[in-house]
């Protein structure tokens, strides 16, 4: 098992994350389709998790995504059952955006036991919503309210008081399906924390994502748009292969 998965997040900006939600690709040979087109895209993750997903919906997909990829796999949980050995490491994500108990701590504790003894990397993670432009699933689960994006000094200070609270990664979200990605003024912000920082939600272009790796973002998170348009996963290729020239 890897262990080296928060070090790989650290060391660059600009990598790239798809974020698979069992939900919505259950079935296996449109998932083994899919992993093959991200093998081929030369992306630097695979996160997978979501706020709706059944905890047979996750296992079923964790098992076949670690038998078809070599890539890191990386849990982003919705709910404290969706954990599995079979992946390299675990957001221990605390949704420091809004004040929901069971967001904060309560499915780490439910899920507290299992973990400890489980052979997987957990971050430790800062989780902080911010308005994509809609209604995202995960404030709707999670009934909480995202910070409005021109809130820089809102979003500044709950990004400190994380770090502050001793979390190794910061994770800025638009929401799934969001109209807006994060905009890299609030990254550049946020620069002198020396926090790696993980950005999803809304990333629509080559260019977004080019704006965000110049802005300091070490990891960028694809979801919804490679769902609806898995051509995009070629431009990805073409980014990645530009990159190494």
């Amino acid at each position: 098992m890897n262990k080296n998965t928060y070090k790989k997040i650290s060391q660059n900006k600009g990598q790239i994350a798809i974020l698979i939600d069992p939900e919505n690709s259950f079935k296996e040979d449109s998932l083994i389709t899919l992993l093959n087109k991200i093998e081929k895209a030369k992306v630097d993750f695979i996160f997978i998790g979501g706020s709706t997903v059944s905890k047979k919906e996750f296992e079923t997909s964790i098992n076949i995504i670690s038998k078809h990829t070599k890539l890191p796999i990386v849990i982003f949980p919705g709910s404290h059952n969706q954990i599995s050995k079979k992946a390299d490491a675990l957001l221990y994500l605390s949704l420091l955006s809004g004040r929901n108990p069971d967001y904060l701590i309560g499915h780490h504790v439910q899920s507290a036991s299992e973990l400890i003894n489980m052979d997987i990397e957990i971050i430790p993670t800062g989780y902080i919503l911010i308005d994509g432009g809609n209604l995202s699933t995960v404030a709707y689960v999670s009934q909480t309210t995202p910070i409005p994006r021109d809130q820089i000094s809102i979003i500044k200070n709950t990004a400190i008081a994380g770090v502050l609270q001793g979390k190794k990664l910061l994770y800025f979200d638009a929401g799934s399906g969001a109209m807006k990605s994060i905009p890299p003024e609030i990254i550049k912000e946020l620069l002198f924390l020396e926090t790696p920082m993980i950005v999803g939600g809304g990333v629509k272009s080559i260019e977004e994502i080019e704006n965000l790796k110049s802005s300091g973002v070490n990891v960028i998170v694809i979801g919804n748009h490679i769902e609806e348009n898995h051509d995009f996963l070629n431009e990805i290729k073409e980014y990645k292969e530009k990159q190494t020239i």
